[in-house]
């Protein structure tokens, strides 16, 4: 017999209230996991897929000579000024060296050229560098159209 009989003993939880909390936290862990493993990159990821290189090469060589020669033309005329000049030369060479072996030279650094087996673009893409970003007076023009010329002329 209970001593006082108004006295009520604390009442035990329902164990479904256990179970909601182990759900919470299992769909709480879940999203972490989801999370995490859909924004990794994977170790072994492929490389970006290389465009196949052209093979008719002396058409390719004329056809990137020519618009040197009209950005140079332009640049002679002064309709066009001396750094945006030597931006489109460079420009033009990095698309010729895309276009000739399937790299995407447009958006690399001369460092990134370098990295890459392309020494002869990451030469002429270093000597159009100080005209191209460099403060001061730039280099003529024509000096740096025949250095691009010299570069797509040499390549094989």
């Amino acid at each position: 017999m209970q001593a006082d009989p108004a006295f009520y003993g604390p009442l035990s939880y329902s164990p479904a209230w256990m179970w909601w909390g182990v759900a919470v936290l299992a769909l709480v862990a879940g999203w972490y996991a989801f999370v995490l493993l859909s924004t990794r990159t994977s170790p072994a990821s492929s490389p970006a897929p290389v465009r196949p290189a052209l093979t008719d090469l002396p058409a390719l060589k004329a056809a990137y000579l020519q618009r040197i020669q009209d950005v140079d033309r332009e640049a002679a005329a002064g309709s066009l000024e001396a750094r945006a000049a030597h931006q489109q030369i460079s420009m033009l060479l990095r698309g010729f060296v895309r276009d000739a072996t399937g790299v995407d030279a447009t958006r690399m650094t001369h460092q990134d050229l370098l990295r890459h087996p392309l020494p002869a673009a990451a030469d002429a893409v270093k000597a159009l560098y100080p005209a191209e970003f460099g403060p001061g007076p730039l280099p003529s023009v024509a000096i740096s159209a025949a250095r691009a010329s010299a570069a797509v002329r040499a390549w094989n």
